[in-house]
Protein backbone atom coordinates (compact mmCIF):
# COMPACT_ATOMS: atom_id res chain seq x y z
CA UNK A 1 0.00 0.00 0.00
CA UNK A 2 2.34 2.48 0.78
CA UNK A 3 4.36 1.35 -2.28
CA UNK A 4 1.56 2.27 -4.76
CA UNK A 5 1.19 5.61 -2.96
CA UNK A 6 4.15 6.89 -3.37
CA UNK A 7 4.32 5.44 -6.95
CA UNK A 8 0.94 7.36 -7.39
CA UNK A 9 1.86 10.42 -6.53
CA UNK A 10 4.77 10.57 -8.81
CA UNK A 11 2.81 10.04 -11.31
CA UNK A 12 0.06 13.17 -10.49
CA UNK A 13 3.07 15.40 -9.71
CA UNK A 14 5.15 14.35 -13.02
CA UNK A 15 1.49 14.91 -14.83
CA UNK A 16 0.72 18.07 -13.07
CA UNK A 17 4.08 19.41 -13.39
CA UNK A 18 3.75 21.29 -10.06
CA UNK A 19 7.64 21.16 -10.04
CA UNK A 20 8.09 23.80 -12.61
CA UNK A 21 5.45 25.44 -10.67
CA UNK A 22 6.75 25.28 -7.64
CA UNK A 23 10.42 25.93 -8.87
CA UNK A 24 8.77 29.60 -10.56
CA UNK A 25 7.73 30.09 -7.36
CA UNK A 26 11.03 29.76 -5.14
CA UNK A 27 13.04 31.77 -7.92
CA UNK A 28 10.48 34.75 -7.13
CA UNK A 29 9.94 34.17 -2.69
CA UNK A 30 14.09 33.65 -2.32
CA UNK A 31 14.69 36.70 -5.18
CA UNK A 32 17.20 34.35 -7.39
CA UNK A 33 18.40 36.53 -9.98
CA UNK A 34 18.57 33.90 -12.75
CA UNK A 35 21.31 36.69 -14.56
CA UNK A 36 23.77 36.21 -12.01
CA UNK A 37 24.07 33.17 -12.11
CA UNK A 38 26.04 30.56 -13.50
CA UNK A 39 24.50 27.07 -15.47
CA UNK A 40 25.91 24.99 -12.75
CA UNK A 41 24.62 27.17 -9.80
CA UNK A 42 20.72 27.00 -11.83
CA UNK A 43 21.04 23.53 -11.60
CA UNK A 44 21.81 23.01 -8.32
CA UNK A 45 18.73 25.46 -7.30
CA UNK A 46 16.39 23.52 -9.50
CA UNK A 47 17.62 20.23 -8.07
CA UNK A 48 17.07 21.33 -4.21
CA UNK A 49 13.87 23.29 -5.29
CA UNK A 50 12.61 19.75 -6.59
CA UNK A 51 13.89 17.91 -3.45
CA UNK A 52 12.29 20.64 -1.35
CA UNK A 53 8.87 19.81 -2.61
CA UNK A 54 9.47 16.03 -2.87
CA UNK A 55 10.58 15.68 0.74
CA UNK A 56 8.01 17.71 2.01
CA UNK A 57 5.44 15.41 0.83
CA UNK A 58 7.10 12.59 1.25
CA UNK A 59 7.97 13.29 4.78
CA UNK A 60 4.09 14.23 5.92
CA UNK A 61 2.59 11.09 4.09
CA UNK A 62 4.96 8.96 5.93
CA UNK A 63 3.90 11.06 9.56
CA UNK A 64 7.88 11.75 10.47
CA UNK A 65 9.67 14.25 12.30
CA UNK A 66 12.60 16.10 10.69
CA UNK A 67 15.02 13.67 12.41
CA UNK A 68 13.42 10.73 11.80
CA UNK A 69 12.67 11.16 8.68
CA UNK A 70 16.08 11.89 7.57
CA UNK A 71 17.54 8.54 9.27
CA UNK A 72 14.47 6.82 7.74
CA UNK A 73 15.53 8.06 3.90
CA UNK A 74 18.86 6.49 4.53
CA UNK A 75 17.92 2.92 4.63
CA UNK A 76 14.58 3.58 2.59
CA UNK A 77 14.98 2.66 -1.55
CA UNK A 78 11.28 3.71 -1.23
CA UNK A 79 11.81 7.20 -0.11
CA UNK A 80 15.25 7.30 -2.04
CA UNK A 81 13.57 6.80 -5.73
CA UNK A 82 10.66 9.28 -4.67
CA UNK A 83 12.89 11.90 -3.80
CA UNK A 84 15.04 10.98 -6.56
CA UNK A 85 18.07 10.66 -4.31
CA UNK A 86 19.42 6.75 -4.71
CA UNK A 87 21.89 6.16 -7.40
CA UNK A 88 24.02 3.04 -8.41
CA UNK A 89 27.05 4.33 -6.59
CA UNK A 90 25.88 6.31 -3.78
CA UNK A 91 22.92 7.38 -1.66
CA UNK A 92 22.91 11.31 -1.13
CA UNK A 93 20.78 12.16 2.08
CA UNK A 94 20.12 15.51 3.64
CA UNK A 95 20.31 16.28 7.42
CA UNK A 96 17.43 17.24 9.51
CA UNK A 97 18.21 21.42 9.33
CA UNK A 98 18.12 20.80 5.74
CA UNK A 99 14.91 19.14 6.26
CA UNK A 100 13.67 21.82 8.42
CA UNK A 101 14.88 24.86 5.73
CA UNK A 102 12.76 22.43 2.62
CA UNK A 103 10.20 23.12 4.82
CA UNK A 104 10.44 26.99 3.85
CA UNK A 105 11.35 27.09 0.67
CA UNK A 106 8.82 28.88 -0.35
CA UNK A 107 6.30 31.43 1.68
CA UNK A 108 2.09 30.97 2.27
CA UNK A 109 0.95 32.96 -0.58
CA UNK A 110 3.42 30.87 -3.10
CA UNK A 111 2.08 27.37 -1.28
CA UNK A 112 -1.74 28.78 -1.58
CA UNK A 113 -1.09 28.98 -5.79
CA UNK A 114 0.73 25.67 -6.03
CA UNK A 115 -2.87 23.91 -4.03
CA UNK A 116 -5.02 26.05 -6.22
CA UNK A 117 -3.12 24.85 -8.95
CA UNK A 118 -3.30 21.22 -8.53
CA UNK A 119 -7.13 21.97 -7.87
CA UNK A 120 -7.73 23.63 -11.13
CA UNK A 121 -5.94 20.70 -13.11
CA UNK A 122 -8.84 18.61 -12.40
CA UNK A 123 -10.25 19.69 -15.07
CA UNK A 124 -13.64 20.72 -14.33
CA UNK A 125 -14.75 24.61 -15.79
CA UNK A 126 -11.31 25.40 -15.49
CA UNK A 127 -9.57 27.55 -18.65
CA UNK A 128 -5.74 25.88 -17.83
CA UNK A 129 -7.16 21.85 -18.22
CA UNK A 130 -6.76 20.34 -20.86
CA UNK A 131 -8.95 17.18 -20.36
CA UNK A 132 -12.08 16.27 -18.54
CA UNK A 133 -10.48 13.88 -16.03
CA UNK A 134 -7.26 14.79 -14.98
CA UNK A 135 -4.26 12.05 -13.24
CA UNK A 136 -6.13 9.01 -14.83
CA UNK A 137 -8.81 8.99 -12.71
CA UNK A 138 -11.85 6.69 -13.70
CA UNK A 139 -14.90 9.62 -12.87
CA UNK A 140 -14.00 12.97 -12.78
CA UNK A 141 -13.85 14.80 -9.52
CA UNK A 142 -17.24 16.38 -8.40
CA UNK A 143 -16.22 19.96 -7.84
CA UNK A 144 -20.03 21.50 -7.78
CA UNK A 145 -20.67 20.78 -4.10
CA UNK A 146 -18.80 22.38 -1.39
CA UNK A 147 -19.33 21.81 2.72
CA UNK A 148 -17.60 23.85 4.74
CA UNK A 149 -16.30 24.37 8.58
CA UNK A 150 -13.84 25.65 10.62
CA UNK A 151 -11.53 24.25 14.06
CA UNK A 152 -9.45 25.18 15.90
CA UNK A 153 -5.52 24.68 14.91
CA UNK A 154 -4.05 24.23 18.64
CA UNK A 155 -0.74 25.67 19.44
CA UNK A 156 2.03 23.33 20.76
CA UNK A 157 1.97 25.61 24.78
CA UNK A 158 1.12 24.78 27.76
CA UNK A 159 -1.97 25.04 29.51
CA UNK A 160 -1.84 28.86 30.17
CA UNK A 161 -1.79 28.72 33.88
CA UNK A 162 -0.80 32.48 34.76
CA UNK A 163 1.42 31.10 37.60
CA UNK A 164 3.00 28.95 35.10
CA UNK A 165 3.91 31.77 32.32
CA UNK A 166 6.20 32.73 35.48
CA UNK A 167 8.04 29.28 35.73
CA UNK A 168 8.31 29.60 31.87
CA UNK A 169 9.85 33.11 31.85
CA UNK A 170 12.54 32.07 34.86
CA UNK A 171 13.47 28.47 32.75
CA UNK A 172 14.20 30.71 29.60
CA UNK A 173 15.91 33.81 31.52
CA UNK A 174 18.11 31.51 33.66
CA UNK A 175 19.09 29.31 30.65
CA UNK A 176 20.02 31.97 28.67
CA UNK A 177 22.06 33.88 31.51
CA UNK A 178 24.00 30.11 32.00
CA UNK A 179 24.99 30.35 28.08
CA UNK A 180 26.37 33.50 28.92
CA UNK A 181 28.14 32.12 31.76
CA UNK A 182 29.06 29.79 30.12
CA UNK A 183 30.92 32.17 27.32
CA UNK A 184 32.73 33.73 29.61
CA UNK A 185 31.01 36.68 30.44
CA UNK A 186 29.94 36.32 34.24
CA UNK A 187 28.40 39.01 36.13
CA UNK A 188 27.92 39.37 40.11
CA UNK A 189 24.94 36.70 41.66
CA UNK A 190 24.36 35.21 44.50
CA UNK A 191 23.75 32.04 43.10
CA UNK A 192 23.94 30.41 40.00
CA UNK A 193 21.21 29.94 37.37
CA UNK A 194 20.52 26.16 38.58
CA UNK A 195 19.56 27.37 41.85
CA UNK A 196 17.35 29.86 40.96
CA UNK A 197 15.79 27.38 38.50
CA UNK A 198 15.79 24.95 41.69
CA UNK A 199 13.80 28.15 43.80
CA UNK A 200 11.45 28.30 41.23
CA UNK A 201 10.95 24.52 40.59
CA UNK A 202 9.65 24.51 44.46
CA UNK A 203 7.35 27.31 44.62
CA UNK A 204 5.88 25.61 41.47
CA UNK A 205 5.21 22.61 43.21
CA UNK A 206 3.93 24.03 46.71
CA UNK A 207 1.32 26.13 44.32
CA UNK A 208 0.33 23.11 42.40
CA UNK A 209 -0.14 21.13 46.23
CA UNK A 210 -1.92 24.79 47.78
CA UNK A 211 -5.02 24.26 45.76
CA UNK A 212 -5.49 20.75 48.00
CA UNK A 213 -4.66 22.39 50.90
CA UNK A 214 -7.71 24.23 53.89
CA UNK A 215 -6.44 27.33 53.31
CA UNK A 216 -5.81 26.71 49.53
CA UNK A 217 -6.79 30.42 48.07
CA UNK A 218 -4.57 31.96 50.81
CA UNK A 219 -1.33 29.73 50.46
CA UNK A 220 -1.30 30.59 46.94
CA UNK A 221 -1.50 33.94 47.18
CA UNK A 222 1.49 33.74 49.65
CA UNK A 223 3.63 31.37 47.15
CA UNK A 224 2.88 33.83 44.01
CA UNK A 225 4.07 36.97 46.39
CA UNK A 226 7.49 34.67 46.53
CA UNK A 227 7.40 34.05 43.22
CA UNK A 228 7.24 37.53 41.95
CA UNK A 229 9.86 38.68 44.23
CA UNK A 230 11.71 35.73 42.84
CA UNK A 231 11.51 36.76 39.24
CA UNK A 232 12.35 40.31 39.90
CA UNK A 233 15.63 39.02 41.10
CA UNK A 234 15.80 36.68 38.38
CA UNK A 235 14.95 39.21 35.47
CA UNK A 236 17.62 41.69 36.89
CA UNK A 237 20.40 38.81 36.81
CA UNK A 238 19.33 38.33 33.16
CA UNK A 239 19.14 42.01 32.33
CA UNK A 240 22.60 42.25 33.45
CA UNK A 241 24.33 39.49 31.66
CA UNK A 242 22.05 40.50 28.59
CA UNK A 243 24.31 43.83 28.64
CA UNK A 244 27.12 42.71 29.66
CA UNK A 245 26.93 40.34 26.16
CA UNK A 246 26.09 43.42 23.99
CA UNK A 247 29.13 45.32 25.10
CA UNK A 248 31.60 42.40 25.32
CA UNK A 249 30.97 40.09 23.38
CA UNK A 250 34.58 40.37 21.62
CA UNK A 251 35.47 38.74 25.05
CA UNK A 252 33.84 35.75 24.22
CA UNK A 253 34.21 32.96 21.40
CA UNK A 254 30.24 33.66 20.81
CA UNK A 255 29.54 34.38 16.98
CA UNK A 256 27.36 37.80 16.04
CA UNK A 257 24.49 35.46 15.14
CA UNK A 258 24.96 33.44 18.05
CA UNK A 259 24.94 36.42 21.10
CA UNK A 260 21.88 37.65 18.95
CA UNK A 261 19.57 35.07 19.61
CA UNK A 262 20.90 34.71 23.23
CA UNK A 263 19.82 38.72 23.62
CA UNK A 264 16.71 38.56 21.33
CA UNK A 265 15.56 35.20 23.80
CA UNK A 266 16.15 37.12 26.80
CA UNK A 267 14.73 40.63 25.75
CA UNK A 268 11.43 39.15 24.73
CA UNK A 269 10.74 37.77 27.60
CA UNK A 270 11.86 40.92 29.61
CA UNK A 271 9.56 42.46 27.52
CA UNK A 272 6.42 40.49 28.65
CA UNK A 273 7.63 39.54 32.15
CA UNK A 274 5.69 42.76 33.87
CA UNK A 275 2.51 41.84 31.93
CA UNK A 276 2.57 38.33 33.09
CA UNK A 277 3.46 39.18 36.27
CA UNK A 278 0.11 41.70 36.42
CA UNK A 279 -1.83 39.16 35.07
CA UNK A 280 -1.22 36.31 37.69
CA UNK A 281 -1.47 39.10 40.54
CA UNK A 282 -4.62 40.01 39.03
CA UNK A 283 -6.13 36.23 38.46
CA UNK A 284 -4.85 34.68 41.87
CA UNK A 285 -4.49 37.47 44.32
CA UNK A 286 -6.94 40.54 42.84
CA UNK A 287 -9.41 37.36 42.12
CA UNK A 288 -10.17 39.54 39.00
CA UNK A 289 -10.62 37.98 35.10
CA UNK A 290 -8.71 39.56 32.85
CA UNK A 291 -9.76 39.99 29.27
CA UNK A 292 -9.05 37.35 26.38
CA UNK A 293 -7.51 39.77 23.76
CA UNK A 294 -5.58 41.09 27.07
CA UNK A 295 -4.13 37.58 28.16
CA UNK A 296 -0.68 36.66 27.64
CA UNK A 297 -0.95 33.16 26.33
CA UNK A 298 2.94 32.16 25.87
CA UNK A 299 5.60 33.69 26.07
CA UNK A 300 7.08 32.56 22.85
CA UNK A 301 4.40 32.78 20.12
CA UNK A 302 1.98 35.95 20.65
CA UNK A 303 -0.22 34.99 17.72
CA UNK A 304 -2.42 32.23 19.86
CA UNK A 305 -6.01 32.81 20.87
CA UNK A 306 -8.69 32.10 23.71
CA UNK A 307 -11.30 29.76 20.81
CA UNK A 308 -14.47 28.86 22.63
CA UNK A 309 -15.43 25.48 20.94
CA UNK A 310 -18.12 24.67 23.62
CA UNK A 311 -17.71 20.95 22.77
CA UNK A 312 -17.26 18.48 24.85
CA UNK A 313 -13.23 18.12 26.15
CA UNK A 314 -13.21 21.14 24.31
CA UNK A 315 -15.10 24.02 25.62
CA UNK A 316 -12.15 26.48 25.18
CA UNK A 317 -8.88 25.80 23.02
CA UNK A 318 -5.42 27.78 22.46
CA UNK A 319 -4.76 28.33 18.96
CA UNK A 320 -5.58 29.37 15.42
CA UNK A 321 -8.55 29.13 13.47
CA UNK A 322 -8.41 27.37 10.50
CA UNK A 323 -11.24 26.84 7.67
CA UNK A 324 -11.88 23.90 5.35
CA UNK A 325 -13.76 23.42 2.25
CA UNK A 326 -14.07 19.77 1.22
CA UNK A 327 -15.05 18.45 -2.08
CA UNK A 328 -17.58 15.47 -2.06
CA UNK A 329 -14.63 13.28 -2.88
CA UNK A 330 -12.72 14.51 0.33
CA UNK A 331 -10.13 16.93 -1.41
CA UNK A 332 -9.48 20.86 0.04
CA UNK A 333 -10.71 22.72 -1.82
CA UNK A 334 -10.29 25.76 -0.22
CA UNK A 335 -8.22 26.79 3.67
CA UNK A 336 -7.63 29.24 5.39
CA UNK A 337 -5.70 30.41 8.95
CA UNK A 338 -6.57 33.25 10.92
CA UNK A 339 -4.64 35.13 12.84
CA UNK A 340 -7.64 36.66 15.16
CA UNK A 341 -10.45 35.32 16.13
CA UNK A 342 -13.39 36.13 13.59
CA UNK A 343 -17.03 35.06 14.20
CA UNK A 344 -17.45 31.51 11.89
CA UNK A 345 -20.49 33.48 10.14
CA UNK A 346 -17.98 35.81 8.62
CA UNK A 347 -16.06 33.33 7.23
CA UNK A 348 -18.67 31.76 4.22
CA UNK A 349 -18.09 34.85 2.37
CA UNK A 350 -14.60 35.11 1.49
CA UNK A 351 -14.73 31.46 0.73
CA UNK A 352 -16.99 31.10 -1.67
CA UNK A 353 -15.81 34.26 -3.20
CA UNK A 354 -12.47 32.39 -3.21
CA UNK A 355 -13.66 29.08 -4.54
CA UNK A 356 -15.89 30.95 -7.63
CA UNK A 357 -13.88 33.85 -8.64
CA UNK A 358 -9.92 33.19 -7.84
CA UNK A 359 -10.55 28.82 -9.00
CA UNK A 360 -13.32 29.17 -11.10
CA UNK A 361 -14.97 26.27 -9.34
CA UNK A 362 -18.47 25.89 -10.98
CA UNK A 363 -19.98 25.34 -6.90
CA UNK A 364 -23.86 24.72 -6.95
CA UNK A 365 -24.43 24.10 -3.50
CA UNK A 366 -22.71 24.95 0.08
CA UNK A 367 -23.10 23.01 2.98
CA UNK A 368 -22.36 23.64 6.49
CA UNK A 369 -23.55 23.37 10.40
CA UNK A 370 -25.54 25.95 12.11
CA UNK A 371 -22.28 28.17 13.08
CA UNK A 372 -22.08 28.95 9.54
CA UNK A 373 -26.03 29.91 9.14
CA UNK A 374 -27.16 33.82 8.84
CA UNK A 375 -29.58 35.37 6.29
CA UNK A 376 -26.79 37.43 4.74
CA UNK A 377 -24.75 34.06 3.89
CA UNK A 378 -28.12 32.82 2.49
CA UNK A 379 -28.29 35.78 -0.01
CA UNK A 380 -24.69 36.24 -0.51
CA UNK A 381 -24.68 32.23 -1.52
CA UNK A 382 -28.32 32.67 -3.48
CA UNK A 383 -27.09 35.63 -5.53
CA UNK A 384 -24.03 33.34 -6.95
CA UNK A 385 -26.62 31.09 -8.28
CA UNK A 386 -25.21 28.97 -5.05
CA UNK A 387 -28.30 26.37 -3.54
CA UNK A 388 -27.41 27.06 0.52
CA UNK A 389 -27.01 23.74 2.68
CA UNK A 390 -26.47 25.72 5.57
CA UNK A 391 -28.48 24.16 8.54
CA UNK A 392 -31.23 27.23 9.88
CA UNK A 393 -30.81 27.69 13.98
CA UNK A 394 -34.36 27.74 14.14
CA UNK A 395 -35.78 24.04 14.63
CA UNK A 396 -39.09 24.93 12.64
CA UNK A 397 -37.32 26.17 9.39
CA UNK A 398 -35.15 23.30 9.56
CA UNK A 399 -37.25 20.50 9.90
CA UNK A 400 -39.23 22.51 6.62
CA UNK A 401 -35.90 22.21 4.69
CA UNK A 402 -35.32 18.45 5.20
CA UNK A 403 -38.26 18.58 3.22
CA UNK A 404 -36.90 19.68 0.29
CA UNK A 405 -35.16 16.90 -2.09
CA UNK A 406 -30.99 16.31 -1.19
CA UNK A 407 -31.13 18.37 1.44
CA UNK A 408 -31.31 15.27 3.95
CA UNK A 409 -29.07 13.85 2.04
CA UNK A 410 -26.46 16.77 1.76
CA UNK A 411 -27.01 17.70 6.29
CA UNK A 412 -25.87 14.10 6.52
CA UNK A 413 -23.02 14.40 4.25
CA UNK A 414 -21.52 17.15 5.80
CA UNK A 415 -21.60 15.26 9.37
CA UNK A 416 -18.67 13.50 7.55
CA UNK A 417 -16.58 16.94 7.20
CA UNK A 418 -16.02 16.49 11.00
CA UNK A 419 -14.04 13.13 10.13
CA UNK A 420 -12.24 15.07 7.20
CA UNK A 421 -10.55 17.71 9.45
CA UNK A 422 -9.77 15.12 12.28
CA UNK A 423 -7.86 13.11 9.29
CA UNK A 424 -6.21 16.42 8.41
CA UNK A 425 -5.14 17.54 11.46
CA UNK A 426 -3.92 14.26 13.26
CA UNK A 427 -1.91 12.71 10.41
CA UNK A 428 -0.78 16.23 8.45
CA UNK A 429 -0.99 19.04 10.36
CA UNK A 430 -0.08 17.28 13.81
CA UNK A 431 -1.52 17.44 17.72
CA UNK A 432 -0.43 20.02 18.28
CA UNK A 433 0.71 21.66 15.37
CA UNK A 434 4.61 22.56 15.98
CA UNK A 435 5.29 25.68 14.29
CA UNK A 436 6.33 28.46 17.27
CA UNK A 437 4.64 31.41 14.65
CA UNK A 438 1.72 32.07 12.94
CA UNK A 439 3.68 32.21 9.79
CA UNK A 440 5.11 29.14 10.42
CA UNK A 441 1.41 27.41 10.69
CA UNK A 442 -0.05 29.07 8.09
CA UNK A 443 2.92 27.60 5.76
CA UNK A 444 2.65 24.24 7.40
CA UNK A 445 -1.26 24.25 6.87
CA UNK A 446 -0.08 25.03 2.77
CA UNK A 447 1.71 21.80 2.60
CA UNK A 448 -0.37 19.85 4.25
CA UNK A 449 -3.30 20.97 2.25
CA UNK A 450 -0.96 19.47 -0.69
CA UNK A 451 -0.07 16.26 0.74
CA UNK A 452 -3.88 15.36 1.94
CA UNK A 453 -5.03 16.04 -1.61
CA UNK A 454 -2.60 14.25 -3.35
CA UNK A 455 -3.34 11.58 -0.30
CA UNK A 456 -6.86 11.65 -0.75
CA UNK A 457 -6.27 11.59 -5.62
CA UNK A 458 -4.11 8.56 -4.93
CA UNK A 459 -6.84 6.37 -3.38
CA UNK A 460 -9.41 7.63 -5.94
CA UNK A 461 -10.09 4.88 -8.27
CA UNK A 462 -8.34 4.74 -11.92
CA UNK A 463 -8.98 4.49 -14.97
CA UNK A 464 -6.25 1.67 -15.00
CA UNK A 465 -4.71 -0.15 -12.54
CA UNK A 466 -0.98 0.18 -14.75
CA UNK A 467 0.86 3.03 -13.43
CA UNK A 468 3.89 4.97 -15.56
CA UNK A 469 6.66 5.22 -13.79
CA UNK A 470 9.80 7.58 -14.61
CA UNK A 471 12.85 6.04 -16.26
CA UNK A 472 14.79 6.86 -12.84
CA UNK A 473 12.95 3.95 -11.54
CA UNK A 474 15.09 1.37 -13.66
CA UNK A 475 17.92 2.41 -11.32
CA UNK A 476 16.44 0.84 -8.41
CA UNK A 477 17.21 -2.79 -7.89
CA UNK A 478 14.96 -5.10 -8.29
CA UNK A 479 12.58 -5.90 -5.34
CA UNK A 480 13.76 -2.87 -4.05
CA UNK A 481 10.68 -0.96 -3.68
CA UNK A 482 8.59 -4.34 -2.47
CA UNK A 483 10.76 -4.63 0.58
CA UNK A 484 10.39 -1.60 1.48
CA UNK A 485 6.82 -1.32 1.40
Amino acid sequence: MLRALFERADGILSESKLDEEFLALAIRDQKIELAKMSAKEMERFARFTALALRSNIARRLSGLAHREFCARLGDSPLLQWFLQVGEIDQIKVFAKSTSDRFGRWINAESMRAINQRLIALLGIASEEASQTVAFGLKDPVQLEEVFLDSTCLKANIHFPVDWVLLRDAARTLMKATLCIRKAGLKERMPQGPEEFLSEMNKLCMAMSAGRRTKDGKKSRKRILRKMKKLEGRIGGHARAHCDALLTRRGETELSEGQARVIIKRIEGVLEQLPAAIKQAHERIIGGRQVANEDKILSLHDPDINVIVRGKAGAEVEFGNKLWLAESRQGLVLDYALYEDNPADTTLVKPSIERLTQDMKLPIQSAWGDRGLFSKKNVAHLESNGIASGLCPRNPAELAAKLQLPGVREGMKRRGSTEARIAIFKSMFMGQPTRGKSFAARELAAGWAVLTHNLWVLARLPQATQKTARRSKADTIPPGALKRAA
